[in-house]
């Protein structure tokens, strides 16, 4: 009866939860907590943050950690003027709100339907997704569409405003600023620090480069920069700009400075308008400093800059490739949700929100030639560890994100490693063991010559052998075993004398503390040492193939004596503690590598465990706390033997990140019991939602299961809510349950 009472006591909170946060326009597939709107880098990463449910004109746009990233918007309608897009307030002006019909949110693009009176304005934020095309993915800019339509059939003059302030360049607004604007058939506004420090961060922000504001110049095109409310009030009055500069160059926080454009539409009918199309972006040079030989260090440059020489050429070539990024964005969602759908409708809404998150915490680099060109063969790309401790290219975040990278390009993959492998081969790097990441803080990767970066061997060393294999296996390339296989030989080394009792260590999971014996950290381990032996048999080397593969099947046998409860039931968390448990993610990589090291029976075990053991959001990461992580339940969610419990833990992540309790940038820890955030955000990690479209599914993927569960569920609820619950019942009906308990 356990079970059945934890469904229930999850459709109740599902449903409070959906009187509480009820909002007033149509949400598809669901209202995340905060809607990516131009995700490229971990530098131009806007979002609305949106929670229980904030329209696009009810809070501004903000950066990833919270901050306000100016960017208002107006639209004017037979002279009745309309804010659309952030929390503007204009002294003596007469503006309205518009009304939010709709939000809908894809891979790439975030869709907005404001009702302006008689007109409906559609407001697209893309983000391109081009995994196959370097240059194009590389380019830190992304696009907001607007278009209008008469909602009444009849016909309006419409004109449109947007502008950006200097709040995208620094997290220091006390700071000066300097700007211009070029006019030309594009016009474009650039922003810059007057001082600016290379490869030097505050509050995240970085204070190198520029941002920029695009749009191509057409007839009814006009412009402005000034203050604030001096700017916002000319288009509220007058429906145009000034086409003029203001060159009194001052603080972010002075008279606030913004970069503004209008656009005349003209005469708009029932028949949607030209898009309209903005493009803003940040961007520096060079983006990376990386250590090489010698403790010498190497500027690296974004890999774009080697087909554009100036930024005026690459927003040219942004802004006129909107209809092929159309397409391609339009394609590429059609796939993802195809894909993640023969799993789940959920599934596939979980995947959508989380693909933008985990490649906007990543950029693409080249070095240069002795004499100054670029050179394309040299592709190194670097991530930030968002959120957490902004280290550069972090193995244990690579790895929960890998799935990610594995369904978009595992080439991308490669040029992660390629940069931690290097390094490594460097030999100034001290310990046996892979190294944690390739800097302290982003975005300088100037390595641990001293040994004493965050000391996680085994997550590590495990880590890195599970990813090269798995690309290897993905791309069919064997570079990366071929030149660096003495490496990957020395980590198995380590796996092997440390893997099977791992001593008293972290793991990836390093918030929830240190413990010796932990049966998860054998797993990696174990599954690293079989990797080694798949490796080493690629390239030939016969004597190591079998023998690491023995010395993995004879750690296998041995590893059940340790780590099975005395029940039989299940996995401890570790070796001795029969009371203990946890989600054994790590046995996803011997499902995904297809090593087969662990027997079937093993899976079929923790999968029955935890049907035993849901909260209404999921199961615990383990028995210490209440808490889990999103990346790792659906980790699970692959590894599981039986399509319920598979769509279950799927299911429970969705209704964490539905459940209107934050409105932080898709956050992965969180509390199982109530949907609550635990206090991480917009960390790439979440490319491990990916981890059921990467792995070969051994389950029904029919959709019968799901399909079925779904119309069960929406019947239920919806006779829930017409017989017990009202939007003041809901309290009352929760404290009747938790009596019945």
């Amino acid at each position: 009866m356990f079970v059945p009472y934890l469904f229930l006591l999850a459709s109740v909170l599902s449903i409070a939860g959906s009187a509480l946060g009820a909002v007033s326009w149509t949400a598809t597939p669901f209202n995340p907590p905060s809607v990516p709107l131009a995700v490229r880098s971990p530098y131009l990463s806007a979002w609305l943050a949106q929670g229980g449910g904030a329209a696009l004109n009810d809070v501004w746009p903000s950066f990833w950690t919270g901050t306000t990233l100016g960017w208002a918007g107006y639209v004017r309608v037979d002279n009745v003027v309309y804010n659309f897009l952030g929390t503007p307030s204009v002294p003596n002006t007469s503006a309205q709100k518009a009304v939010q019909q709709s939000l809908k949110f894809t891979s790439t693009q975030s869709i907005f339907v404001m009702k302006a009176g008689p007109v409906d304005l559609t407001a697209t934020f893309i983000s391109p997704v081009e995994p196959d095309d370097l240059v194009r993915q590389s380019l830190p800019f992304a696009y907001l569409s607007l278009t209008a339509q008469s909602n009444d059939g009849g016909s309006h003059s419409v004109q449109v405003y947007t502008d950006i302030s200097a709040e995208w360049i620094t997290g220091d607004n006390s700071l000066t600023a300097n700007w211009s604007t070029t006019v030309g058939d594009i016009i474009t506004h650039q922003v810059q620090l007057e001082n600016q420090q290379l490869f030097t961060e505050v509050s995240d922000h970085i204070q190198q480069g520029s941002a920029f504001y695009s749009l191509a110049k057409t007839s009814g095109t006009t412009f402005q920069t000034g203050q604030d409310i001096v700017v916002r009030a000319q288009f509220i009055d007058n429906g145009v700009l000034l086409n003029s500069q203001d060159s009194n160059f001052r603080a972010v926080e002075d008279d606030w400075p913004v970069f503004a454009f209008a656009q005349d539409l003209g005469t708009v009918t029932s028949t949607s308008s030209q898009p309209v199309v903005f493009s803003v972006g940040h961007m520096r040079d060079p983006a990376v400093e990386y250590i090489i030989a010698n403790d010498q260090t190497q500027p690296r440059n974004s890999f774009f800059l080697s087909e554009f020489s100036t930024p005026s050429d690459a927003i040219s070539f942004f802004l006129g490739d909107f209809q092929n990024a159309m397409t391609s964005a339009n394609s590429f969602d059609s796939k993802v949700n195809s894909d993640a759908s023969k799993i789940s409708s959920d599934y596939a809404s979980i995947v959508e929100l989380s693909i933008r998150q985990v490649l906007g915490a990543t950029e693409i680099t080249v070095s240069k030639n002795a004499d100054g060109s670029f050179n394309t063969s040299d592709v190194l790309m670097f991530m930030k560890e968002i959120s957490s401790d902004g280290n550069v290219n972090t193995v244990d975040v690579i790895m929960p994100s890998w799935p990610a990278f594995l369904y978009t390009n595992p080439k991308l993959g490669r040029f992660l490693l390629e940069g931690l492998f290097r390094y490594q081969a460097t030999g100034q790097y001290p310990n046996k063991w892979s190294v944690h990441d390739l800097g302290a803080s982003y975005p300088r990767a100037l390595g641990h010559n001293d040994g004493n970066d965050e000391p996680m061997p085994v997550e590590e060393s495990g880590n890195m052998l599970i990813m090269t294999l798995s690309y290897t296996q993905a791309s069919g390339d064997n570079f990366l075993i071929t030149n660096y296989f003495d490496l990957l030989d020395q980590w198995t080394q380590f796996l092997i004398a440390d893997s099977l009792i791992p001593a008293n260590q972290i793991s990836t999971d390093d918030f929830a503390g240190s413990l010796a014996n932990q049966t998860n950290l054998a797993i990696k381990g174990i599954v690293g040492i079989k990797a080694m032996s798949v490796i080493a048999g690629m390239v030939g080397d016969t004597a190591r193939e079998s023998n690491y593969s023995s010395i993995a099947a004879s750690y296998v046998t041995q590893f059940q004596g340790f780590a099975l409860s005395s029940t039989g039931k299940h996995l401890t968390l570790s070796y001795g503690n029969d009371s203990s448990w946890g989600l054994s993610y790590n046995m996803f990589a011997d499902k995904l590598l297809k090593t087969n090291v662990f027997p079937q029976s093993l899976f079929d075990l923790q999968t029955s465990w935890y049907k035993t053991v849901f909260n209404a959001f999921g199961v615990p990461l383990d028995t210490r706390h209440t808490y889990t992580k999103s990346d790792w339940e659906n980790w699970t969610a692959a590894l599981v033997t039986d399509a319920t419990v598979r769509d279950m833990l799927v299911s429970a992540v969705r209704n964490y990140a539905a459940d209107g309790l934050s409105s932080a940038p898709l956050g992965d820890w969180y509390e199982t019991t109530n949907g609550g955030p635990e206090g991480f955000r917009a960390r790439p990690v979440v490319g491990g939602h990916l981890a059921l479209l990467v792995v070969d599914s051994q389950l029904d993927s029919s959709n019968t299961t799901d399909t079925q569960t779904e119309k069960h569920n929406a019947a239920s609820s919806s006779k829930m809510q017409d017989s017990i619950f009202s939007f003041v019942g809901v309290l009352p009906a929760l404290a009747s349950f938790f009596a019945l308990l």
